[in-house]
């Protein structure tokens, strides 16, 4: 019986063979992200399907590999990134997460703003709407305490806290972070003003650390940065909710 061939190894300068495929199994590879030279062909005549570019890159995903549809670069992820996609998919899987959307009149907040602004200016700092809504959280949260709460799984028990810290979700160079402003019913709008200006440096610093982050019974986060309306954040675990809020308008 004749020999059978043995396949010449690929170097890295291999020119890919021709493959048959429809150009629809062609444009599926692409949105896939694989290479079509790569994986199986078990269609009639050797035609790569449909089917095979699926199977190809579920094998790909699933050996770890990642379907290249173009250049890429690699980067390892910082110690503060790994530990809040910890932290996050913690949340989301044990949080069961509902959300309720509306609109808001802000006129009054913006004309009380104005009028605090100077006396946070004369102390060296800016007033913001993030302040005012800080006070607007805590005052609500003492109207509703079953959002300023914990729950122990363990014990079937709810914590209610009768102190009203407000984490801060802000987005660093290191990666997202949650700095609290402590006390938000005790505090006038120059102290937050001033407060919120310093943890907001060291975010720029990078300098937040785990002692500005701690004892945090509700959160508030603000996409106004980015635009937008409406968005479904996620609740900052033992939290049990999380106000989110978009792009002011006037």
């Amino acid at each position: 019986a004749p020999a059978t061939p043995t396949p010449k190894p690929e170097t890295p300068n291999a020119k890919p063979q021709a493959v048959a495929a429809a150009p629809a199994v062609r444009r599926l590879a692409r949105a896939q992200g694989v290479d079509i030279h790569q994986g199986p062909a078990t269609g009639p005549s050797g035609h790569n399907t449909k089917d095979d570019v699926k199977t190809y890159a579920k094998e790909t995903l699933s050996r770890g590999g990642i379907p290249v549809a173009g250049a890429t670069r690699v980067e390892k992820m910082s110690a503060v990134r790994k530990a809040t996609m910890k932290h996050m998919t913690h949340c989301w899987t044990t949080i069961p997460h509902v959300t309720q959307q509306d609109t808001a009149d802000i006129t009054k907040l913006e004309l009380l703003r104005k009028q605090y602004a100077p006396r946070a200016e004369a102390a060296g700092a800016k007033l913001t709407m993030t302040a005012i809504i800080i006070k607007v959280i805590a005052s609500a949260l003492k109207q509703h305490p079953k959002f300023n709460c914990s729950i122990n799984a363990e014990t079937q028990e709810i914590i209610f806290k009768d102190y009203y810290n407000i984490g801060i979700a802000m987005d660093t160079k290191k990666g997202l972070m949650v700095p609290v402003s402590q006390d938000g019913d005790k505090t006038n709008f120059s102290e937050l003003a001033q407060e919120l200006g310093a943890l907001g440096l060291k975010a720029k610093e990078g300098k937040l650390n785990a002692e500005d982050q701690r004892g945090g019974t509700f959160t508030f986060t603000n996409l106004g940065g980015i635009g937008g309306t409406f968005f479904t954040p996620i609740i900052n675990s033992p939290e049990v909710a999380i106000l989110g809020c978009g792009r002011a308008y006037w």
